[in-house]
């Protein structure tokens, strides 16, 4: 999809993050407490890229997961902006700027904090998986 017709189908703030590199404040944002069972996928191509059972609350603002759902659905890079050293985490299909990840997550589930701006992403509740089209998806939260 062309930058024209991302502009005209995000908002300014998802186009921001997701096509400039930027970053939604803390706090302040639609799923940092999120706490309903879905998925999260990516807001400009709908590929699912994070579930709420890898979620938890690290206190940083952001929605935070440990992994996301399958390995090679972010690609990760060196981001050496704002005077730092983190491993920038992005969309594999849309190339969106999700986020960062960072080595302060739960030791037990891997050690991994997927530090990620809910601009760049659309939640779909476990209910409307089917009728969203992403019902293969439902068998990730029966037991």
């Amino acid at each position: 999809m062309d930058k024209e017709s991302l502009r005209n189908k995000l908002t300014a703030l998802q186009f921001d993050v997701t096509q400039n590199n930027g970053t939604e404040p803390p706090f302040r944002n639609a799923y940092w407490d999120n706490r309903q069972e879905g998925l999260y996928v990516d807001v400009v191509s709908g590929q699912p890229l994070f579930s709420s059972l890898d979620k938890f609350d690290s206190d940083c603002g952001w929605p935070s997961f440990t992994r996301p759902l399958a390995p090679g659905d972010v690609q990760e890079n060196i981001d050496v902006s704002h005077g730092m050293r983190r491993t920038e985490v992005r969309s594999k299909d849309a190339d969106s700027h999700l986020g960062h990840v960072f080595e302060d997550g739960p030791k037990e589930a891997g050690g991994l904090r997927y530090c990620i701006n809910s601009a760049a992403l659309r939640f779909i509740p476990k209910d409307r998986l089917e009728s969203e089209g992403y019902g293969d998806y439902l068998r990730l939260f029966t037991p």
